[in-house]
């Protein structure tokens, strides 16, 4: 697709959700996967103008841990968008009826510290780490990501909010790959994860999206939030109360009546 089939395609995949359609038929089976993140991208241009809570602030890496890879039939991880009106403080309270069949995935929330190149190496993200937080993905079941892969990320890739716990600095941050995460669901233990589920260490994922970026003229900035990937599958979300604890980081939880 070439540019200004790009922006029409935004246009119109803008409008349909307007109207609660976020897998447009007319687009099924018709995208690549690159052209579909030139599209989220192209949407997001286009809510340039829709407020502060429009606004990215970073990026989500997804699908890779092995189990949400086999989980949804994928074999390498994604992107999507992070944005600001998405950003929840451990202990937040979503209300059900403002959710589309949502899940949750635990996992490390990045922030950089200075900008990073598409030539990062593992080496290169450790010293631009600010600070690291414990968290959840909250995502939505818009549509079929399995069938529809570029579907699901022309429609940012499941994204709806984070849900941050409280920062650890650099310096005081564990052996990531070696963090166990232990997850639980209305107090009843429901999965344990490694680091090393995401891509063998969650600043490889990191290293992945810096690359990937650069293929569409995007960069990681200074400030940029980076959901770095979940270290286990992904779980649905109903009226419960989830809270995960990272060995060395800290606990986030949240909530949903």
């Amino acid at each position: 697709m070439d540019p200004a089939e790009i922006e029409a395609a935004a246009a119109a995949f803008e409008a349909a959700a307007a109207h609660g359609e976020y897998f447009p038929e007319a687009w099924q089976d018709r995208l690549s996967v690159d052209d579909a993140y030139r599209i989220l991208l192209a949407r997001l241009r286009l809510r340039g103008g829709g407020g502060a809570g429009a606004r990215r602030v970073g990026w989500k890496v997804g699908l890779t841990a092995r189990a949400i890879q086999e989980q949804f039939g994928v074999h390498e991880p994604v992107f999507g968008c992070l944005l600001a009106e998405g950003i929840k403080q451990s202990g937040h309270v979503f209300r059900r009826d403002e959710l589309i069949e949502p899940g949750f995935e635990n996992e490390l929330c990045i922030v950089l510290g200075r900008d990073l190149p598409a030539g990062a190496t593992r080496d290169d993200v450790m010293v631009a780490v600010a600070r690291g937080h414990p968290a959840f993905e909250i995502i939505e079941t818009r549509g079929d990501l399995t069938r529809q892969l570029a579907l699901a990320l022309a429609d940012n890739a499941q994204q709806k909010a984070f849900v941050i716990g409280a920062p650890v600095g650099p310096d005081a941050l564990p052996e990531l790959d070696e963090v166990e995460a232990r997850l639980s669901i209305n107090g009843v233990e429901t999965a344990t994860g490694r680091g090393d589920a995401v891509l063998g260490h969650p600043f490889n994922s990191i290293v992945w999206l810096a690359a990937k970026l650069a293929e569409f003229g995007e960069r990681l900035r200074a400030g940029d939030y980076i959901m770095s990937g979940s270290f286990t599958r992904q779980f649905p979300l109903g009226r419960d109360r989830v809270e995960c604890s990272f060995t060395g980081i800290g606990t986030v939880a949240a909530s949903v009546v």
